[in-house]
């Protein structure tokens, strides 16, 4: 329950901010540029697919690369929303007041997870508009629609732990921040140099955030993907707790 208390303090801090709102505001209009230029793209190849048999239709061809694309912008804004989080209260000195606040450190941690979480789905509803907009011209592949939503779902839960650790160990924003898309750009391109080469690591495939992303945006829903990022978000979740535990001892 605390958590929840948390949570609903942090999100509307959020928005006393301009931060957010520009956010917001640039972040649709970027997206809302790409997915207008995606769709003349279709429309001029449609005639040459016409004739192609198992030819990929609007979803793949409009929607997926739309979710592709807000992938990269978000690993560029999450950073900027989960540097503040808790690195604020240690450069302000106001750490010492929450850990002495009658609640726990995972309430904390949870609640200020929440509410990144909770901003970062409303961006993700305006997005999800833009291809639900294509059904009143044509149809969709409601199946591969629902798996780019979850695939967007989980990589935002993805990029929010791991930005809340870097925030936890981090003494400043800015650093949090740098830190965060440091290891968040590690983790997309950790195996490019295999794909180049031709000799792509097993592991480093499997470590590849970008690799579990686009199996779900391909619609193809694995569990071994999903455990990846569940693991991947209880995991930086853990290690945020753990740290600031040990900062509370040692107060």
């Amino acid at each position: 329950m605390n958590s929840f208390i948390i949570a609903g303090r942090e999100f509307r801090n959020l928005f006393l901010s301009p931060l957010a709102w520009t956010m917001l505001g640039v972040t649709q209009l970027i997206l809302a540029y790409m997915f207008l230029t995606q769709i003349d793209y279709y429309l001029s190849i449609q005639p040459k697919l016409v004739g192609i048999p198992g030819a990929p239709g609007v979803t793949d061809l409009i929607v997926a690369p739309l979710f592709g694309n807000a992938a990269v912008i978000l690993l560029l804004i999450t950073p900027l929303l989960t540097m503040r989080v808790i690195s604020d209260e240690r450069r302000n000195k106001t750490i010492s007041l929450l850990f002495s606040a009658p609640i726990s450190i995972t309430e904390i941690v949870l609640g200020k997870f929440l509410a990144i979480f909770a901003f970062l789905l409303i961006i993700l509803f305006f997005i999800a508009l833009m291809p639900l907009s294509l059904l009143t011209v044509g149809e969709l592949d409601i199946g591969k629609f629902l798996a780019c939503l979850l695939a967007m779902a989980l990589l935002m839960a993805s990029f929010n732990a791991l930005g809340l650790y870097m925030s936890a160990i981090a003494s400043q924003p800015t650093v949090a921040a740098v830190a965060s898309f440091g290891a968040l750009l590690l983790l997309w391109i950790v195996d490019w140099a295999g794909i180049n080469s031709g000799n792509s690591s097993s592991l480093f495939e499997y470590i590849s955030i970008m690799r579990h992303f686009e199996n779900l945006l391909r619609g193809l829903i694995n569990s071994s993907d999903v455990f990846y990022f569940v693991l991947f978000i209880v995991g930086f979740l853990i290690l945020s707790i753990r740290r600031l535990d040990n900062d509370r001892l040692q107060k």
